[in-house]
């Protein structure tokens, strides 16, 4: 399935390759992906214990790479690294929203109805206040909430996302989070 490709000289390195996929050269992410899909691939199987969705965010990895070599730093690690990191973040932010997907399918009356009466209140009670709270939060600060704790996207994945600097998404998030925890601390 995974070929790893052979280095023919310093026009193969990876920074060389890097640039050419900046510019366009589809032969050089070729040679990225032989060189590094097979890592990548590994790491998610295990992560995600399913092969057709690590196959799946292995070429969305390789995709993101098309779209932003040119923001590659060789200065602050290698590509290999980055590309692991990169796949990491996207198997624990698939999990999350599996994790998310899986909890919105309950049914609450149900639930509800599985608790003590006074718990079942109380339940519904802080659920309700939640639900205010985030109605009422500013709309930028709203979205930026549910990105993150709902969808499970990254700050970094957001702030590119959003075309917002990563300190902003940041500051958002921690204003909204500022805001839902003085209300329920009332």
């Amino acid at each position: 399935m995974f070929v790893k490709a052979r280095t023919n000289g310093p026009e193969d390195d990876d920074p060389n390759l890097l640039s050419r996929i900046a510019s366009g050269d589809e032969q050089a992410l070729s040679a990225i992906y032989d060189r590094y899909s097979a890592s990548v691939f590994s790491l998610l199987r295990r992560m995600l214990q399913d092969e057709a969705t690590a196959e799946e965010i292995t070429q969305d990895v390789f995709v993101h790479l098309w779209k932003m070599a040119s923001r590659f730093d060789p200065e602050r690690g290698a590509l290999r690294s980055w590309l692991l990191v990169m796949a990491r973040n996207r198997a624990i932010s698939f999990l999350r929203r599996r994790v998310y997907d899986d909890s919105n399918g309950l049914d609450e009356e149900l639930a509800s109805a599985a608790l003590p009466q006074d718990i079942s209140a109380a339940h519904n009670e802080i659920v309700n206040k939640v639900r205010d709270v985030l109605a009422q939060l500013p709309p930028e600060q709203r979205e930026l909430f549910e990105l993150a704790y709902f969808s499970g996207m990254t700050h970094s994945e957001i702030a590119e996302h959003k075309g917002q600097p990563l300190g902003t998404v940041k500051t958002r998030l921690r204003a909204a989070l500022t805001t839902l925890r003085q209300a329920l601390e009332r």
